[in-house]
């Protein structure tokens, strides 16, 4: 039997990690110049955590999340979202007491019992970031400043931001209500999953991918025009700073989002390059989730972007995703007597940061320097039998064939400098 990989799951090999690497590297820049802190999470949680955070009624809850029992009889899942776990953190280490303002960020694995395609697997990895604190909408826009930041510095020129309210608890009552009045005489048209959502929360329906339920909301009033004076300052605000600082953005009606703890601001952004699953984001403000999961009463805003879909994006526009990793210099050893020093010669050049590589198969020089030429290194050190009785060694510029022999105490200086690296 040959084992493979759960459904929905995929390595990463060794041949595409560079661009994942170079895609958390590039974020972590980003996340620290607006001055976000790394925060790393357990991959499970207490169920309830996510039941009451992310809601009951939502599909995450209902028939998606990875759920076990320990032998202790208590009811642990696998993360299907960290906004959740950050909050948990938040109040678990007392955070409100600390410092008014916590900004934190995370790239992590998350895991969804989702039907596998192309840019949605089982497992799959997000970066994001959450304020908790200002229930300003300055902290809106910083978010959203931030997520926009990320995709231009890939090179990403036309991303789409949609951008939605949904109110406060107070604005939603009337307008669920109005909902539930205007789909009432077509109930029955209504897919198994929206009937379910008309009671407990009918503002999903407006969220509905199926066409025939999309057809029927077609029709109904968007939530901004039934927003509280509060709310709809809030937007309005929103709106202003983000024209103000040219970012540019779509209204969308239907925008509520997936999670049931969004509150005010909601949105996504989209990209036509990723097809029917094309959200490459997606974030809001929750001011109540803290108090919900027991904490004190805490605004927060931040999202959630797709590393999946990113690097779909990028390759599809065929975007730099870094450079796979290859020896700047290739030791050659020829015979056992010369394996001590080439060892001790590659260990002082990686001391310095370089990348070095060796004869692992005991081969001839012919099939070494063949080696070193196919994983494109730039220099090759050769040391033979006769190099050794004279402390010497052969260095070889790979690309231009010309060669010198050296003292051995020099080949590290002379290294440095022919890469252009600093030696220490």
């Amino acid at each position: 039997m040959l084992y493979q990989t759960p459904r929905g799951t995929k390595d990463i090999l060794p041949d595409e990690s560079h661009k994942w690497q170079f895609i958390e590297t590039q974020v972590r820049k980003i996340f620290h110049s607006f001055n976000f802190r790394e925060i790393r999470t357990p991959v499970f949680e207490e169920t309830e955590i996510f039941a009451r955070g992310i809601g009951q009624t939502t599909d995450i809850v209902q028939k998606e999340m990875y759920t076990f029992t320990d032998r202790g009889g208590k009811s642990y899942t696998l993360r299907p979202e960290m906004t959740a776990s950050a909050v948990r953190a938040y109040i678990q280490h007392h955070f409100s007491e600390v410092q008014p303002i916590q900004k934190w960020y995370y790239i992590a694995s998350m895991f969804r019992q989702e039907k596998p395609q192309a840019g949605r697997l089982r497992q799959f990895h997000q970066f994001g970031a959450e304020i908790f604190g200002s229930p300003e909408p300055v902290a809106d826009v910083e978010i959203i400043q931030l997520v926009m930041e990320i995709f231009l510095q890939f090179g990403l020129q036309q991303p789409t931001l949609k951008l939605n309210s949904v109110g406060c608890p107070k604005c939603r009552l009337s307008y669920k209500e109005l909902l539930r009045k205007i789909l009432r005489p077509v109930f029955d048209q209504l897919c198994p999953d929206c009937r379910a959502r008309y009671d407990t929360n009918p503002l999903r329906i407006l969220d509905c991918k199926r066409d025939s339920c999309h057809k029927l909301t077609e029709k109904v009033p968007g939530i901004e025009t039934y927003l509280c004076e509060d709310c709809k300052s809030h937007f309005q605000e929103v709106k202003r700073a983000l024209t103000t600082l040219s970012i540019p953005f779509d209204l969308d009606k239907r925008l509520v989002r997936g999670l049931d703890y969004y509150t005010r601001t909601a949105f996504e952004v989209v990209s036509s390059q990723l097809g029917s699953q094309d959200a490459l984001a997606g974030g809001g403000r929750y001011d109540l989730l803290v108090k919900e999961l027991g904490g004190p009463e805490t605004p927060g805003v931040g999202f959630a972007a797709g590393i999946e879909r990113l690097l779909m994006v990028l390759e599809k526009l065929h975007l730099p995703i870094g450079e796979m990793i290859k020896p700047e210099v290739y030791l050659v050893g020829l015979g056992n007597e010369t394996s001590t020093t080439v060892r001790e010669q590659a260990l002082k050049l990686r001391r310095q940061g370089v990348i070095c590589e060796l004869d692992l198969l005991n081969r001839s020089l012919k099939a070494q320097m063949r080696e070193a030429n196919k994983r494109g290194a730039r220099l090759a050190i050769i040391i033979g039998e006769n190099e050794l009785q004279k402390d010497v060694a052969i260095l070889k510029d790979m690309a231009k064939g010309e060669q010198i022999e050296l003292p051995l105490s020099e080949i590290t200086e002379y290294v440095l400098n022919k890469l252009g690296k600093p030696g220490s």
